[in-house]
């Protein structure tokens, strides 16, 4: 292995994801000189294993599913879809994973990518072995921020290495339609796959250890998605764990608590995620290998003076729109700091991440779609709030109606009753996810009940339920 001089830079970054590149961005932006690391395709796990992919797959499934609702165009659409094509605008979302025009981004903004993997190696240094050996040490003079993500965890099964399973990236990248997929969750990914492969051609089923779907938002969120897999042809089981995986002559047998037999071409696990600190040097630093990374709201990890820790790695939300928050955030800190400008930690400063607490919102592609942002109603009463939970129909509200026949949906919105503002709001139906900025704001913003009802919705628009759950409330 040969080792190269030490290359001191303001601030280096690990990992080149959405998060790492938000970071990076924003140091650049206040002139501070910063190096990039990454192991494998700059861009990141939501540019070509996740979040991209994964709606790229889904958009033609939920429109093609709007259109069967509508009169005049249900007849048109009645056919399968056309998986080549789907999967094939699939790869162009992701650039056939190749990664030439993110590193072109990352030059235009002035920042060095040193391509390998990053090893922590003691304060303020990182160590870089490249993909011949090289080793380059790079010294950061300000910070170093860690923004690796995380990676799919699978159960502890025997054998099930063998197996070879999909994971979230398989389930992502396939090139061909598996004609039986067992998903094994209950969360967003499992949901969105299994909406995702059943339209494209498999047959489905999904099992799940808990009694529901999206067990982290409000319960009839994950009843209309499991109501409508149904009805899309997934075989939706509920309270059943896998107790065995094998591979039979190419056919995947898992054999579930309750003794059932279930054979299909692959396996889907969807069932959690552990963060990607294993093998990064952090016990070079006094942290444990393989931990989450435990943060301040400024992203300083705890304990250290030039260590920042952001987005899923963190674990504070592990969504990719709040780790580009949270890199925000983080480069306005670190170019503070290196500035030696006072930072103001309060909340909602512009050097503390106070969204990540309880204004997190999220929108799950399913048919229907499911968004919320905030708390849900056990979350806000387990917190100690007196609150009220206000829920109406989408079929009260004529923009539901002239969406799609037979419009089938949700709206729910929780209300702090001492300041009568929002604590937390939920949609679920066809189109809602372009509602849930909305709810952002008026969470974020702690609206007050009585100045939302002077936001006036546009008519006829699904907006006019935010009129619907202000009139319930009201009375």
């Amino acid at each position: 292995m040969t080792e190269t001089e030490s290359i001191a830079y303001d601030v280096v970054v690990l990992g080149a994801g959405p998060v790492g590149e938000n970071v990076a961005d924003r140091t650049r932006a206040a002139g501070l000189s910063t190096a990039v690391v990454e192991s494998e395709l700059v861009g990141g796990e939501c540019s070509y294993w996740a979040c991209m992919p994964s709606k790229a797959l889904l958009r033609p499934v939920i429109a093609q599913a709007d259109a069967r609702r509508l009169p005049g165009l249900a007849q048109a659409v009645q056919g399968p879809l056309d998986a080549p094509a789907v999967l094939a605008r699939r790869n162009y979302f992701t650039s056939d994973w190749k990664d030439d025009g993110q590193v072109a981004w990352l030059d235009g903004i002035g920042a060095d990518l040193y391509r390998g993997q990053g090893r922590l190696a003691g304060p303020r240094a990182v160590t870089v072995t490249g993909p011949d050996g090289t080793l380059t040490t790079l010294t950061a003079r300000h910070a170093v921020a860690v923004a690796t993500g995380t990676r799919a965890q699978l159960p502890p099964l025997p054998g099930l290495a063998e197996v070879k399973p999909w994971t979230s990236r398989e389930a992502t990248s396939a090139q061909e339609t598996p004609g039986r997929l067992i998903v094994v969750g209950g969360g967003v990914v499992a949901t969105e796959m299994a909406t995702a492969w059943q339209a494209l051609g498999s047959r489905v089923t999904l099992l799940v250890r808990g009694k529901g779907l999206l067990n982290r938002m409000e319960p009839f969120a994950g009843e209309l998605v499991a109501d409508a897999l149904k009805e899309a042809g997934v075989d939706v089981r509920t309270g059943t764990s896998v107790r065995s995986v094998t591979r039979e002559n190419g056919t995947v047998v898992a054999v579930t608590d309750a003794g059932d037999r279930i054979e299909a071409d692959e396996i889907l696990f969807a069932t959690g995620r552990i963060p990607h600190t294993d093998d990064i040097g952090l016990d070079t630093v006094g942290l444990e290998p393989g931990s989450w990374l435990s943060v301040d709201d400024t992203l300083l990890v705890e304990g250290t003076d030039w260590l920042y820790a952001v987005g899923d790695v963190n674990h504070r939300a592990l969504l990719t729109h709040q780790g580009k928050y949270q890199a925000r955030i983080a480069g306005a800190v670190i170019a503070a700091r290196a500035s030696d400008t006072a930072v103001p930690d309060a909340p909602w400063s512009a050097y503390a991440a106070t969204a990540d607490h309880d204004c997190v919102p999220q929108v799950v592609f399913t048919d229907p779609e499911a968004a919320a942002v905030g708390l849900s109603f056990a979350e806000a009463e387990q917190a100690g709030h007196r609150v009220r939970a206000v829920d109406v129909e989408f079929s009260s509200v004529a923009g539901a109606g002239l969406y799609a026949e037979g419009y089938k949906g949700r709206a729910r919105m929780v209300v702090d009753l001492d300041s009568e503002t929002l604590r937390g709001v939920t949609f679920v139906g066809p189109g809602v996810g372009e509602l849930i900025h909305s709810a952002t704001v008026a969470v974020v913003g702690e609206v007050p009940i009585s100045r939302l009802w002077h936001a006036v919705p546009s008519y006829p628009t699904l907006s006019e339920v935010w009129l619907r759950l202000l009139e319930a409330y009201r009375g």
